[in-house]
């Protein structure tokens, strides 16, 4: 299993330690691999997950998959989906200065969307051209 060091917001480390405080994940590493495993399961319907207990986790939230994709419109029109395609594009081809622009002229940088794509690109950037 790879590490990987990641920077997030004050508030969202904070909002994350009080799930872990709750009890909701058992752990912050726990939270980290369930959400970056969830939202590769959205934006690619044949990732495969390996996260362990990735469904008991899913059921306990109680996340109902339809009433998410209509909420956030994961139908493949979305400007979110639209960004992630972009983002995309410019990293395989290594072209991470324009999507960085990208990002940063059409998100705050403490948007969830906004980090959810830097992640994205990092990936690339991660894996080199």
């Amino acid at each position: 299993m790879s590490k990987d060091t990641v920077r997030y917001p004050d508030d969202v480390v904070e909002q994350i330690d009080a799930l872990v405080e709750d009890g909701m994940f058992e752990s912050k590493s726990e939270f980290y691999r369930f959400s970056a495993e969830y939202v590769l399961t959205l934006i690619d319907s044949d990732h495969e997950v390996k996260t362990f207990n990735f469904d008991e986790i899913k059921s306990e939230l109680d996340i109902d998959d339809r009433a998410h994709a209509d909420a956030v419109g994961s139908d493949g029109g979305t400007f979110f989906l639209d960004a992630v395609i972009t983002v995309r594009k410019q990293g395989l081809r290594g072209n991470y200065e324009a999507a960085e622009r990208f990002i940063d002229t059409h998100y705050d940088a403490t948007d969830q969307e906004c980090i959810v794509l830097e992640e994205l690109l990092g990936t690339y950037r991660d894996s080199g051209p």
